[in-house]
């Protein structure tokens, strides 16, 4: 009976998901005879599902619209993002939509596992409204998709205050691992971002979700700093438009890390080991000039290069060579 059941549901979910499916392709899908196909269609139809047949080569079934509206097959993540859409709908208090909004919510959060209601209010407490901005509908640019698993375990961990560590993979295509404490997710331009407290670099930070990996929850809580939605937003959105705007490079530098940390101190928070004896220090600033003065700092007799996009460093070596002809003697 078990088997029977699963079946027959798993040929609902087809029927919902495809316009018209023939006879045989269900058939080769189910692993089953054209016998038992056309029993478990009698079973559908006898829960209340409008089932179309059609006989001959290209015959098939498909499933009629009704006026009525038999119980939907939902997977887990369409049955959260059903359920975080109504929740929004209804606390944006659209007008002459709210009792049958919550109506429907009702229904769908009363047949969700426990797990998926977490999932569901970890998400709508913990996601700030989002917003337009830089690189937004305009740009024409495709937005990345999101796995639905990871933006609610970020979610949870964001309502549970417990701190995560993941890979993050950064603009160079260089990972590192984080260990963070999740504050908000928000979306922007079309992204979704997690604002967080990064405790290597004890600084704000902000992950771009579709960059983030590998997450492991430590199960270790923490006291959460005081946030709400605009500042989280106005923190995401400043962060979004500086990365817009400014040019980077990174100092490869030949200095072991600690050295060059303990020499730059705070300034040193983003520097990474290289190897034993080389670090590399990423730079980012709204103009080369900026850039310039950052890298004076970079010990005097210490060797090192920069890596970076070929037009800035042409800016970088322009401004060389007029230091170089300024305080040349005469």
């Amino acid at each position: 009976m078990a088997a029977t059941t699963s079946r027959t549901l798993e040929l609902l979910s087809l029927l919902q998901s495809h316009r018209h499916w023939a006879a045989h392709e269900l058939v080769d899908r189910l692993g089953v005879s054209e016998r038992t196909l056309r029993r478990d269609v009698e079973r559908l139809r006898d829960l209340g599902y409008g089932i179309e047949s059609a006989r001959g080569s290209t015959g098939g079934y498909r499933l009629e619209a009704g006026t009525g509206l038999p119980p939907l097959l939902l997977t887990d993540d369409e049955g959260v993002a059903i359920a975080v859409g109504l929740r929004s709908q209804a606390t944006a208090a659209l007008r002459g939509a709210e009792h049958t909004t919550l109506s429907a919510l009702a229904k769908i959060e009363q047949v969700l596992p426990p797990a998926l209601r977490r999932r569901i209010e970890a998400l709508q407490s913990h996601a700030a409204a989002g917003a337009g901005g830089p690189g937004s509908a305009r740009t024409g640019r495709p937005s990345p998709e999101i796995d639905a698993e990871l933006l609610g375990l970020l979610a949870l961990g964001c309502r549970d205050s417990e701190r995560l560590r993941f890979t993050y993979t950064d603009a160079s295509g260089e990972a590192s691992s984080r260990v963070i404490e999740p504050y908000r997710l928000v979306p922007v331009a079309r992204r979704w971002y997690l604002l967080a407290w990064d405790r290597q670099r004890e600084d704000w930070r902000t992950f771009r979700l579709d960059r983030i990996s590998e997450v492991f929850p430590t199960r270790v809580h923490f006291e959460p700093r005081p946030m709400t939605d605009d500042d989280a937003r106005a923190r995401v959105e400043a962060a979004v438009r500086w990365r817009d705007r400014s040019v980077k490079v990174r100092a490869i530098v030949e200095m072991p890390q600690a050295a060059l940390v303990e020499h730059l101190g705070w300034y040193g928070r983003d520097v990474v080991a290289v190897d034993a004896e080389h670090c590399a220090w990423p730079l980012e600033a709204e103009a080369a000039e900026s850039l310039l003065m950052a890298l004076i700092w970079i010990p005097r007799g210490v060797r090192y290069h920069v890596e970076g996009p070929p037009e800035v460093l042409e800016q970088l070596a322009e401004h060389g060579q007029r230091l170089a002809a300024a305080s040349a003697r005469r």
